[in-house]
C-alpha cells in the first residue's frame, strides 16, 4: 500500500470516527500522531464488528461475517490483509505490538450479542462479556497510548468493565427495545426478581436495588483502574484518565437521576464538560 493510499484510508477512518459522535473522540485527540491514528483504526474495527452483531440479518449471515473478520485478523498478522481497514490495522499492530488475541476477543464478544438476545446473564457471563467487548478494547488501546506494562493491562481490565457497566446502566431502555437485558441474574434473584423479560424487569419495584448493586461494582472498577494508572506512564494514561472521568461523571448522574426514570437520558452539564475538558487538555 502506497503512502498516499494509506493516508487516504486513515483520513476516511478519522472522518468516520468523528461522525459517529463517540464520547471517546475527544480523548483520542489527546494522543500524538500516529498513536491517534491507531486509536481511530481500533475504534473503526470495533464499530464495524459491533454493527454486524446489531444488524437485522439472520444469525447465519452474522456468524459468517464475524468469521470472515476472524480470518481477516489472521491475515493482519500474516501480512496478507485484504480489507482496507485491516491494512492499516496491520501497520498499527506491528508498530504498537497490538495483540491478535485481543482483536479476536472483541469479535467473540460481538458474537455473544449476535447469537442470542442476552437476558439476565450470570455475573460470570457478564464479566466475560465485558472483558471481550470492553477490556479487550482497552488492552489494544493502552498499547496505542504508549504503555504495554502489566499495570496498563490492569487499567484495561478495570476501566473497560467500569465503562461497559456504565453503558449498560445508561442504556437499559434502548437494550430492552432490542430484547436485551444485561442486568445480572445473580443480582436480580437477590432482590426477588425471577423474570428475565426486559420490560417486566425494568418496571419491577426492586429495579433500583439491582441497579445500585451493579453501579457499586462499576465504582469498584473505577477505583481499581485509577490505582493501576498510578503505576503507569502518566503521559500515556491521559486518554484513559479522561475517558474514566467522563464515564464516572455519567455514572454519578445516573445515580442522581434514579432508576425509576430509566428511559430519561442523562447529560453532563456544560460546566462539568468544561471542567473535564480543561483538566485533561481536551480543549
Amino acid at each position: 500500500m502506497s503512502t498516499a493510499d494509506e493516508a487516504a484510508l486513515r483520513t476516511a477512518v478519522r472522518e468516520k470516527v468523528a461522525a459517529a459522535g463517540t464520547s471517546f473522540y475527544l480523548a483520542m485527540r489527546l494522543l500524538p500522531e500516529p498513536r491517534r491514528a491507531a486509536m481511530y483504526a481500533i475504534y473503526a474495527f470495533c464499530r464495524e464488528v459491533d454493527d454486524i452483531a446489531d444488524e437485522e440479518n439472520p444469525l447465519s449471515v452474522k456468524q459468517a461475517m464475524l468469521d470472515e473478520w476472524r480470518r481477516e485478523v489472521d491475515r493482519v498478522y500474516a501480512g496478507t490483509s485484504t480489507k482496507p481497514l485491516a491494512r492499516i490495522l496491520a501497520a498499527d499492530a506491528k508498530t504498537f505490538d497490538l495483540r491478535r488475541e485481543d482483536f479476536l476477543a472483541i469479535i467473540d464478544g460481538m458474537a455473544m450479542d449476535a447469537e442470542r438476545d442476552i437476558r439476565a446473564p450470570s455475573l460470570a457471563e457478564l464479566d466475560l462479556y465485558c472483558d471481550r467487548v470492553a477490556s479487550a478494547v482497552g488492552r489494544l488501546s493502552v498499547r496505542a497510548f504508549g504503555d504495554s506494562s502489566p499495570s496498563a493491562d490492569r487499567v484495561a481490565h478495570h476501566l473497560g468493565r467500569a465503562l461497559q457497566i456504565t453503558n449498560i446502566l445508561r442504556d437499559l431502555a434502548e437494550d430492552a427495545e432490542r430484547g436485551r437485558l444485561y442486568l445480572p441474574r445473580d443480582l436480580l434473584v437477590d432482590v426477588g426478581i425471577i423474570a428475565t423479560e426486559p420490560n417486566a424487569v425494568l418496571h419491577h419495584p426492586s429495579l433500583g436495588a439491582v441497579c445500585d448493586a451493579l453501579a457499586d461494582i462499576a465504582e469498584d472498577h473505577f477505583v481499581k483502574a485509577r490505582l493501576a494508572m498510578k503505576q503507569c506512564s502518566r503521559r500515556a494514561m491521559r486518554p484513559a484518565r479522561a475517558m474514566g472521568a467522563v464515564y464516572h461523571a455519567q455514572l454519578m448522574r445516573l445515580r442522581a437521576r434514579g432508576w425509576q426514570r430509566f428511559a430519561e437520558p442523562i447529560k453532563l452539564s456544560k460546566p462539568k464538560k468544561l471542567w473535564i475538558a480543561l483538566r485533561y487538555g481536551l480543549i
